[in-house]
């Protein structure tokens, strides 16, 4: 480019930058722009947690300070109490089979209470021990030095005593069926060898309950006696699905109940507590003494509530465990 004609544009790029500068005067100031506020969130819904939600799994196990056991929970629940399907062996006052629904979970002993939680008990109460138990001439727990047996020789009075004791009470028929079954609906939650000390197994040697029954009615607690059959220490068997052990077999277990032996037509279809009033108690589980054919989670045996056996025990329910 001519050198003239460099020169003359400078004059003007400087005219422009002048006007420039002149014309920025004049407009509005510029600000940078504020930040945009995030769109409000909704607040996450508040839940309220109840009493079940909060509660433990089926099968969970604490201990009772108060008696030293453990206790499992028992959740609520719908099931059918009485006659189990296909089973042949059922007795009248078994059915008619019913649903029946337990609305409030609770704890349930895990096993039936022990000699020493017994024992515990007594010094604490001022009772006395009862007399031990005896199966012929064989003493079945000498002076109760075994703690881990279990307690028997007990009324209903006495379970009754004991379970209020240790903060509880005695289960109801419903709820210690239910509990037995832990969602079965099968006769026996196992094999009974499994499951349960009963005639066959609880002695020496084994032996067929059911034929010397039928054979030797007469003389079947002496064939027991001759072959040191007695209740073993708690736990020894397989449990249930809600670690319930000895459900079945062992010793006997009081409920809360009065029998009724046409209960189950009339029964309410919530938490049933058996008749208002009645001339026995009712047991449940069966023991060491029976038949293969009554351990069932059905049976029902009853007993006068004064009365009691070398056969019989009990275990405590509780809402709470502290």
């Amino acid at each position: 480019m001519p050198a003239r004609i460099r020169v003359a544009l400078i004059p003007t790029i400087a005219a422009l930058a002048l006007a420039f500068s002149a014309y920025a005067q004049l407009l509005p100031e510029v600000t940078s722009p504020k930040p945009k506020k995030p769109a409000a969130t909704k607040p996450a819904p508040r839940v309220e947690a109840t009493l079940e939600d909060l509660a433990p799994t089926a099968g969970a196990v604490k201990e009772n300070p108060k008696d030293g056991l453990k206790y499992v929970w028992i959740p609520r629940g719908s099931f059918m109490m009485g006659c189990s399907p296909g089973d042949g062996e059922c007795d009248g006052d078994e059915k008619p089979a019913h649903r029946l629904t337990i609305t409030k979970g609770f704890w349930l002993g895990q096993t039936e209470v022990t000699v020493g939680a017994y024992k515990r008990f007594a010094r604490e109460t001022g009772r006395a021990m009862p007399k031990e138990p005896k199966l012929g001439n064989n003493a079945l727990n000498p002076s109760w030095g075994n703690e881990r047996m279990p307690m028997v020789n007990v009324n209903w009075g006495d379970a009754k005593a004991y379970c209020a004791w240790a903060g509880g009470r005695l289960p109801t028929e419903a709820e210690w069926e239910y509990a037995a079954r832990a969602g079965s609906t099968e006769a026996r939650y196992g094999q009974i060898d499994d499951v349960a000390w009963y005639a066959d197994n609880s002695g020496r040697s084994r032996i067929d309950s059911a034929r010397i029954w039928t054979e030797q009615q007469k003389n079947y607690l002496d064939r027991l006696t001759a072959n040191s059959n007695t209740m073993h220490e708690v736990a020894q068997k397989r449990a249930n699905a809600w670690n319930l052990y000895d459900i079945l077999g062992n010793v006997w277990e009081w409920v809360n109940d009065w029998y009724g032996g046409d209960y189950y037509q009339a029964s309410p279809d919530g938490d049933p507590h058996g008749p208002a009033s009645g001339q026995f108690r009712v047991l449940r589980g069966r023991s060491w003494v029976d038949l293969p054919g009554v351990a069932r989670v059905s049976f029902r045996d009853w007993v006068g509530p004064d009365g009691w056996t070398i056969y019989g025990g009990f275990r405590c329910s509780r809402e709470v465990v502290p």
